[in-house]
């Protein structure tokens, strides 16, 4: 029988790994043959418009307590160790490997040749082996995928090896959990145990990159990206302060919504797909991002359906706050062919300021930049835990910690080499809170943060008038057309000014203290764009 052409894969087999043996292998099956296997092995369901539905159990989310890098002598004095990059040895890896292929020869196995990067001179040729079909069509969904000379020739440079439903054992294994993601630069290979959330295959890949493209002269990012008329725009922000949602717009073309790399010939997205948060997905407000999960290919994960209907809800939150959907790129109707743009004109650090303190927008120095940049500033908002009752700030340097390897400066004056070069102009947006903190203020409307966006980046802001923040030392317009002026002071927007005096002032001690652990691989102009006491 003649081998379907989706089918063909490179010399480079399974042998490399150990697996030569296995019970059955499924190589570069297509979306449809994958969402076969999927539903006959019972890993998710089909909505009414045919997206594939999975539960991913007891995770619903990365689990970083559980993520270790192999500590070797040839990465050992690169890597920026602590609690997010934790060690591990060479032989609680290999013990745990051999465990996993053992395990894994009794399986039926999927496996997907694709890339990390759109650009050809810095791509990745990846692997994905895993026993869910459904992390073979998460796979084909957000890697970018080869043509079919590209896969028979096909040598993966890192391979993501997945065992979801194989725990380890904590006390001979000499993990933390039964949960275990560990990282070895040597042998390229992310061993994946005991957790079905298909954002650490994802996630894995783009922390090897994030090692691997300053090596190169590329800076990796952790942001969205798009362009317009005006030039190339990229977005930086922790989950949920719109990061996808901003960057998902019609009138402009989608280059990536979430890893890119910037290179000397521009930026370039890292995937081939989306995997845009869905928690209160408003088709008005959102109508990109919803269209896209509601078509076959896309994968709900752990959104809720309706019994009879298999209509997504996605204001339940009965799995989690975190549902998702992954999707190829090209649902998107706007999105670019390529994966490329030009040299970022704007660059946008948004964040969720759930304390109501800082502006809907303002313009950064460059030493702002990298200060706010290394900082990675957003807030949790209270109720998500029992006992909250004030927002909690969280900061995660370039607003990615969990995934950089390398110490953050690394990253930070590879950033600020870049606008030197390039002249892009930074900006800071809230999408958090005006008029007050969480529980008394109100969110910011999306059509004025879109509004505020679209200014910026169409260049009305450059010769606008500006006054200066006296707490963080921000840069604010006083007038934006079609933006109400009493919300850009968000001082003027508090009931009691004195409130709003006291809250900023605790917010700026906050952001010192967090930054006392770079102080001293930071720069004077770097430390000189602290907020002031």
């Amino acid at each position: 029988m003649t081998t379907p052409k989706e089918h063909i894969h490179s010399s480079v087999g399974l042998d490399v790994y150990g697996l030569g043996e296995v019970k059955q292998v499924h190589w570069n099956l297509s979306p449809a043959e994958l969402y076969e296997h999927a539903l006959r092995n019972r890993e998710g369901r089909l909505t009414n418009k045919g997206a594939l539905c999975v539960l991913t159990g007891q995770y619903t989310g990365r689990s970083p307590k559980d993520k270790f890098i192999v500590d070797l002598p040839s990465i050992h004095d690169d890597i920026w160790w602590g609690s997010i990059n934790q060690p591990v040895s060479q032989t609680i890896f290999d013990r745990l490997y051999n465990k996993a292929i053992q395990y894994l020869k009794t399986k039926g196995l999927y496996v997907i040749d694709a890339f990390a990067g759109a650009d050809p001179k810095y791509r990745m040729p990846v692997r994905v082996v895993s026993e869910a079909a459904y992390h073979g069509l998460f796979a084909w969904n957000m890697f970018v995928r080869p043509t079919l000379e590209e896969r028979a020739n096909h040598v993966p440079e890192f391979t993501v090896i997945a065992a979801p439903n194989l725990g380890a054992d904590p006390e001979t294994d000499g993990t933390r959990s039964p949960t275990f993601i560990g990282v070895n630069f040597e042998k390229k290979i992310i061993l994946i145990l005991g957790t079905l959330y298909s954002g650490e295959v994802k996630k894995g890949i783009f922390g090897v990159m994030n090692y691997r493209l300053p090596k190169m002269g590329v800076l990796p990012m952790h942001c969205s990206a798009n362009i317009g008329p005006e030039g190339t725009a990229i977005f930086f922000g922790l989950s949920g302060t719109g990061k996808t949602t901003l960057s998902s717009d019609a009138s402009r073309t989608l280059i990536g919504d979430d890893e890119h790399g910037w290179s000397d010939d521009g930026i370039f997205n890292m995937e081939g797909g989306c995997y845009a948060k869905t928690i209160n997905l408003d088709p008005e407000k959102e109508p990109e991002i919803y269209a896209a999960t509601q078509r076959f290919g896309a994968i709900l994960e752990n959104v809720p359906l309706d019994f009879e209907t298999r209509q997504p809800d996605f204001d339940d939150d009965v799995f989690t706050t975190n549902t998702r959907c992954s999707y190829p790129l090209d649902f998107i109707p706007n999105a670019s062919e390529t994966g490329l743009g030009g040299h970022p004109k704007n660059i946008i650090f948004l964040t969720a300021d759930a304390f109501g303190v800082l502006p809907p927008v303002a313009r950064l120095t460059p030493e702002q930049a990298m200060y706010h940049f290394i900082s990675g500033y957003t807030a949790k908002v209270a109720g998500t835990e029992r006992g909250v009752t004030e927002p909690q700030a969280t900061f995660s340097a370039c607003f990615g910690a969990p995934f950089m390897p390398l110490h953050p400066t690394v990253y930070a004056d590879m950033l600020a080499e870049k606008i030197r070069k390039h002249g892009s102009q930074v900006w800071l947006i809230n999408t958090g809170w005006t008029g007050g903190p969480y529980g008394v203020g109100q969110r910011m409307s999306l059509p004025i943060t879109r509004r505020i966006v679209n200014a910026a980046l169409a260049g009305e802001l450059n010769d606008v008038e500006y006054f200066t923040e006296p707490f963080f030392g921000l840069a604010i317009p006083t007038h934006i057309e079609g933006v109400p002026d009493e919300i850009l002071n968000p001082r003027n927007t508090w009931a009691n000014p004195d409130d709003y005096d006291q809250k900023a002032a605790q917010l700026a001690e906050m952001f010192r203290r967090n930054f006392k652990q770079f102080e001293d691989r930071a720069s004077e102009a770097v430390l000189s764009a602290a907020p002031q006491a």
